[in-house]
């Protein structure tokens, strides 16, 4: 595992600042990188230790169709306000994380422009895919996913290796700690193998991570050089199973992910700015606090997506401005939050308080104590330490087994026989508890 120690104690809150700050889509007020930099005492006090930013460079709309990644996107200030930015979040002890976008860049992007300008002879024309028409005129291009505002790069081309590790070492030597890689599934490994090394050359203690959704996790890992992935599996198992009432989804998962810590630690998350708000996704939101518990309690580097912790809702939609609902803009200060999403907001700080004391379950493993669908006892333990996690989405209480059980740290249960083999524990419905074992 190559990963940087400090990594152990990451606990994200993920910010996505076009819409945090209210500069995308248009029409909505701008408070620019500054208002983000006043939520950081709140992302202190949730107990994160650091801010994964979605993109901050000059785009031409959501971010993910950068025209140069060298500058801040004008929406949201300039080089200043990135400065006072992460100086005040390293004030606070918060690290922070940039997404880049490596896959694919904007038609206005100054290289695909001038391939647009200047044809064939263009000095940027190797860095896409190109099919020029007879008889002139714009070339086809390879995108990302069939979206014509996204020109795929061409990652056999070493200039834009370069470019890439330019980019990667700027953007950290004026003070980032790590960057997410935005689509990395969709570029070739060996891409990232030549980068990564040139990169870690001169920032040893940069983290990186790349978005993964489906495939071998681990072999991406190996052959990339990324520090970690998104766990989307773990994503889909928990709100699946908390909807289904099949916990036996779950406890695969489980397994899947233990496979996983045997190679890396997964960025693991019950949601981010990508998928339907987690109050939205789950069918009873008596359930998101079962949820937060497992997010706090596996083996992983956690965030928690900005809005999450006070239950905001939101739904993904598969068209233009799909993504605008689970992207709102922020209020001024957080004093300006409505005060019905207090209540969860606490409940976070309370169990990442619980991850922040054990940081050794930043690569526990699991392992089931008890099964059926509708309740889920499981064990965290590093070989050393050991908790109990007990989950129910039943309609009535529920009494689990849960040997050698000592305390409940945190839910609302009551312990029969604490300490023995036969130590049980009884849940309210849609009930939930950590216990100590």
């Amino acid at each position: 595992m190559s990963e940087p120690g400090w990594v152990e104690h990451a606990v994200w809150w993920q910010v996505y600042p076009l819409g945090f700050v209210g500069a995308y889509p248009a029409g909505r007020e701008n408070g620019g990188l500054a208002r983000i930099t006043a939520w950081l005492d709140y992302a202190v006090e949730l107990g994160a230790s650091g801010i994964l930013l979605g993109p901050v460079f000059a785009a031409e709309t959501h971010g993910y169709d950068t025209t140069d990644h060298l500058r801040i996107d004008p929406r949201l200030g300039d080089d200043a306000d990135f400065d006072t930015l992460v100086a005040a979040a390293h004030e606070r002890g918060l690290r922070v994380l940039l997404d880049g976008v490596f896959n694919h860049v904007g038609r206005g992007h100054a290289a695909f422009q001038a391939v647009l300008d200047q044809g064939r002879d263009a000095p940027t024309a190797g860095w896409f895919n190109l099919t020029w028409p007879d008889g002139g005129g714009e070339p086809g291009y390879d995108t990302f996913e069939g979206h014509g505002a996204l020109v795929a790069l061409n990652h056999a081309e070493p200039a834009v290796a370069d470019y890439v590790t330019e980019v990667l070492t700027h953007w950290l030597r004026r003070g980032a700690d790590g960057w997410r890689l935005d689509a990395a599934y969709s570029v070739p490994t060996g891409f990232w193998a030549t980068v990564l090394p040139r990169v870690r050359a001169e920032f040893p203690d940069a983290y990186v991570v790349g978005e993964v959704i489906h495939g071998d996790y681990a072999e991406f890992v190996t052959q990339s050089g990324v520090d970690s992935v998104t766990q989307y599996e773990l994503w889909k198992a928990v709100w699946s199973a908390l909807n289904a009432a099949n916990f036996f989804e779950l406890s695969w998962a489980l397994e899947r992910h233990n496979g996983f810590l045997d190679h890396f630690v997964p960025q693991t998350f019950v949601g981010n700015h990508d998928v339907t708000r987690l109050a939205s996704m789950l069918a009873d939101t008596r359930h998101v606090p079962l949820a937060l518990a497992l997010l706090c309690t596996v083996g992983g580097t956690p965030s928690v997506y900005s809005g999450d912790e006070q239950g905001f809702q939101g739904v993904k939609q598969d068209r233009e401005h799909g993504d605008d609902s689970v992207r709102p803009a922020f209020p001024a200060t957080p004093a300006d939050l409505a005060p019905y999403g207090w209540s969860l907001y606490h409940l976070h700080q309370e169990l990442i308080g619980l991850r922040r004391r054990h940081p050794w379950l930043h690569r526990a493993r699991t392992s089931t104590v008890h099964l059926t669908n509708e309740q889920f006892a499981y064990a965290a333990t590093d070989g050393t330490h050991r908790l109990v996690v007990a989950l129910s989405v039943g309609a009535a209480p529920a009494e689990l087994p849960v040997p050698y059980g000592k305390s409940v740290l945190h839910g609302a249960a009551e312990l029969r026989l604490a300490g023995s083999a036969d130590a049980a524990v009884v849940l309210p419905a849609h009930g939930w508890a950590v216990l100590e074992a």
